[in-house]
């Protein structure tokens, strides 16, 4: 079989409907779309979570809490992904990207306490958790928070 011999299985393909073709066909005049109505006028239809004129659901029930448009989030590695990073290197935001540790670096970056380090490292980043302050410093680094 060759590449312009393939074709689709019987009946799983139909042509298209033509529509507003005459009267004869079945789709002339108002091409299947009745009388009048929104559903039959262009860009017709109804937005979604429209119920009619009812008060819709979304507007029904209780709102809560608020978003703080001032929070901060910041991109997580653990303690363990560090081990990558050779022997007395500088661990800075930037060196993270290139090792390939994070995507982005969003509002800093936060290290975190999962796993071992057995290199003595300098880390220099905008969040240290306390355990992993303690497993940098057990290894022979140190910890600066910018």
């Amino acid at each position: 079989m060759k590449l312009h011999e393939l074709q689709p299985a019987i009946g799983s393909t139909t042509a298209p409907k033509r529509l507003g073709r005459g009267v004869g066909s079945g789709l002339g005049k108002t091409s299947g779309k009745g009388h009048k109505g929104a559903k039959a006028r262009s860009g017709g239809g109804k937005r979604p979570g429209f119920e009619g004129g009812q008060m819709p659901l979304t507007r029904r029930l209780p709102k809560r809490g608020f978003t703080n448009i001032y929070r901060k989030e910041y991109a997580a590695v653990n303690v363990s992904a560090l081990e990558c990073f050779e022997d007395g290197a500088v661990i800075t935001a930037e060196a993270l990207v290139d090792a390939g540790l994070l995507k982005k670096t969003l509002d800093g970056v936060k290290i975190l306490g999962g796993g071992e380090l057995t290199k003595k490292l300098t880390v220099s980043v905008d969040k240290v958790t306390a355990s992993a302050k303690e497993k940098i410093e057990a290894a022979g680094g140190k910890v600066e928070v910018k």
